[in-house]
């Protein structure tokens, strides 16, 4: 059965640009969106981890889905990240959001305060109530310390704005035990398992990676959707050794990324990538983007 998608397959979590004094760069933001679809990607999610989005304000949020809205048009998914602690502040970032132009928004399970699941639930209803765009859920414990547990995620499932999730929780019986049961759509938030998850029934991926090497991450769903599963796992090792030295190296995904791109500095307390760390980067990035990938992905 094909799993319904609704924000698309392959989906960047896309860095947000910043210019050398720290200033939000709402052009190179645009330049890099449109030049991750033209490279394969289906979706881009704004503000997110790999967004920076814990360090830019309301405004910036809402200003970014519109530079990004205008470039891509309206055929392209556009998620934004509205996730807070405080679910009468998403709420009101979702609603800024919807009104900036977005397709979808992206809500983490609150954070620091540790609430209990019935608290989770309604968090998560309160904000798909105060819109009328679809939420992708955001279950990423090891970041929030509060996991969006697999029963509270059956129960939501039944609120007609409730679409997604993308799945850090590093639970694929428990993800497989949604999917089972429910019209949700599973985006593996963990590089090293979008094969695994989409092979078991997920709907795509949403990747930091794809900043870097869009087309070698989507050629791994591509060629499993084609039925080449062997050459899906071979696409997928060639991939591995980027995704190591990005996402498990010690640094943070925003870090390496933007160490690989030119979109400015990150923002404290996050600190650039050492020099020491660039050769190893761009060495593997290099190998992976030279390398000849199959056809049927746009020039």
């Amino acid at each position: 059965m094909t799993p319904s998608r609704p924000f698309g397959r392959v989906l960047c979590a896309m860095v947000t640009p910043f210019t050398a004094t720290g200033e939000l760069d709402l052009e190179k933001a645009a330049s890099h969106a449109s030049g991750l679809i033209t490279e394969g990607c289906e979706g881009l999610v704004l503000s997110g981890t790999t967004g920076e989005s814990p360090t830019t304000s309301d405004a910036e949020k809402s200003a970014l889905v519109r530079a990004v809205r205008e470039v891509v048009g309206h055929g392209v998914p556009v998620v934004a990240g509205v996730g807070t602690a405080d679910t009468r502040h998403t709420a009101e970032l979702a609603r800024a959001a919807e009104r900036a132009g977005a397709d979808g928004l992206l809500v983490v399970a609150p954070y620091y305060s540790r609430p209990p699941q019935p608290a989770v639930e309604a968090h998560f209803r309160a904000v798909a109530d105060a819109v009328g765009i679809p939420l992708m859920l955001y279950d990423i414990p090891g970041r929030t310390g509060t996991r969006i547990e697999p029963d509270t995620l059956l129960r939501l499932a039944d609120h007609p704005r409730i679409v997604a999730v993308k799945d850090c929780a590093y639970d694929l019986l428990g993800s497989t035990k949604v999917m089972a049961r429910t019209s949700l759509a599973y985006y593996s938030g963990c590089e090293e398992l979008n094969l695994p998850l989409y092979a078991v029934g997920g709907a795509g991926c949403v990747s930091t990676v794809a900043n870097v090497a869009p087309r070698a991450v989507r050629a791994v769903l591509d060629a499993f959707d084609d039925g080449d599963t062997a050459g899906a796992a071979h696409l997928n090792q060639r991939l591995i050794h980027l995704t190591e030295l990005m996402m498990s190296s010690g640094l943070p995904g925003t870090v390496t990324a933007k160490a690989l791109l030119n979109t400015g500095p990150v923002r404290p307390p996050l600190q650039p990538a050492p020099a020491s760390a660039l050769p190893l980067l761009q060495s593997a990035h290099a190998t992976l983007t030279a390398a000849q990938l199959p056809g049927g992905l746009p020039p």
